[in-house]
């Protein structure tokens, strides 16, 4: 049986600038790539129309075909990991496993298991960094503590970056090593227990005339302001270094939007307590209501709120919502209903197609003012008034609140002077004491 490299696929779906497949592709053996539909995440997703997993299989299917038009073959398994890798030893001579890193506290538990499954069949686990440009304790304090503010981290992130440039992995250019063989067919969707669906997933390429106007145009829900490239960042369909050389060429404010995802991977690295709990300990003491009644009317956007109702139906009806908007439906759920951020969290987890879980979690903790940074507990966004700044003519409001201004569209459910008060009420209810 001839010997091959197995390469995992996991959240880095391209041939193209893949630093763990350069390294496989460059290593001795031929490589067999191959992606495993985790029955551990499956079997938790309660949406048998999950968007995110059609994106996926799509993405699988046209990165199986550009395998295969190169000779290669590509396995595409649905099993738990470890008895993925028991099949494929079984099936295989395999040599090595190269795999890109990945830091949530699922994948970490998951990656060691298979480490130590694969260390006793002699078999070595070799992991590469591709998701992230800087990882782990890379930027940290000249003490080596972890920053927990954005500022400073992101002037050392950009001076470093400035230092060393921008790493290559053109993968691409050795598919001639990938494994040949005959193609192997996917599971079915039927065997997944999931249903296709047809959905217009966002494209890859953001052009850079958008790129340059980001600053003036990324906080208006009404217009293309934005890259939506989170989906594709989320799951490896784009490359984080060609978007950083775009970014460096075009747009600082858009840099920073993918410095803001690596501090809030490298506070979920240095701190995974921040899964379930506040980043500041004293924020578990706020007296949240946790009214379901309110978080009802949030979740389906009837709180009579025009902006954060429009945010709502948008993110259930397509699993994206403007950036700008994000924090407003935040501070609206976690301030004006005083509802836990975690409900918020959660919420989000399951309905966005970008969901990632260090992004998500840290903006919640943001809005909450709960947070590694400093995002005061006493900033407070009033609905009306970012409806009127940054949607003056009600297009983006009325794209999704078709009945605003009719008997139809209820009154709001809580008074934005009264809320606001009652918020920091609460906050300084939880600061007062002194217990930790």
């Amino acid at each position: 049986m001839k010997k091959v490299s197995v390469f995992w696929f996991r959240r880095d779906l391209r041939l193209f600038d893949n630093a763990g497949l350069f390294a496989a592709l460059s290593g001795e053996w031929d490589v067999l790539p191959v992606f495993v539909f985790d029955k551990d995440i499956l079997e938790g997703l309660e949406d048998k129309q999950d968007r995110r997993l059609n994106f996926i299989y799509q993405e699988l299917e046209q990165l199986k075909k550009a395998i295969e038009a190169t000779g290669g073959c590509m396995e595409v398994m649905f099993d738990r990991p470890i008895d993925a890798f028991q099949r494929l030893t079984e099936k295989y001579s395999i040599a090595a496993v190269f795999t890109n890193r990945d830091y949530e506290p699922y994948a970490l538990t998951r990656d060691k298991a298979v480490e130590q499954f694969l260390e006793k069949k002699g078999i070595a686990l070799h992991t590469s960094k591709d998701q992230v440009i800087f990882e782990k304790d890379e930027i940290v304090k000249e003490d080596g503590s972890p920053y927990t503010v954005f500022t400073p981290f992101s002037r050392k992130w950009k001076a470093r970056l400035l230092q060393e440039g921008l790493p290559a992995y053109p993968s691409e250019k050795k598919l001639d090593r990938l494994f040949q063989e005959s193609p192997i067919a996917m599971p079915s969707w039927s065997s997944l227990g999931f249903e296709p669906i047809n959905f217009d997933f966002p494209g890859k390429t953001v052009e850079n005339t958008l790129v340059k106007k980001y600053a003036e145009t990324r906080n208006l829900p009404a217009i293309k302001g934005t890259s939506l490239l989170g989906l594709h960042l989320r799951f490896g369909t784009v490359s984080v270094r060609q978007l950083a050389k775009q970014a460096l060429e075009t747009s600082e404010t858009f840099l920073n939007e993918l410095i803001w995802r690596e501090f809030f991977q490298m506070i979920l690295w240095h701190f995974p307590k921040v899964v379930t709990a506040c980043f500041k300990p004293q924020y578990e003491r706020v007296p949240w209501r946790n009214d379901p009644a309110g978080f009802q009317a949030w979740c389906t956007g009837h709180t009579g709120y025009p902006l954060v109702d429009a945010g709502m139906r948008e993110l259930n009806a397509t699993g994206f919502m403007h950036n700008r908007v994000r924090m407003v439906v935040a501070s609206f759920l976690t301030k004006h209903l005083l509802i836990d951020w975690r409900w918020g969290e959660a919420y989000f987890a399951h309905k966005l197609l970008d969901y990632e879980l260090a992004s998500n979690n840290g903006n919640w903790q943001w809005a909450a003012g709960t947070g590694c940074d400093a995002a005061p507990y006493f900033r407070i966004f009033n609905p009306e008034s970012q409806a009127k700044k940054f949607d003056p003519k009600e297009q983006y409001i009325k794209k999704w609140v078709s009945e605003i201004g009719s008997a139809d569209y209820p009154a709001p459910i809580v008074e934005h002077t009264f809320a606001r008060e009652r918020a920091l009420d609460a906050y300084k209810q939880a600061l007062s004491k002194n217990e930790f």
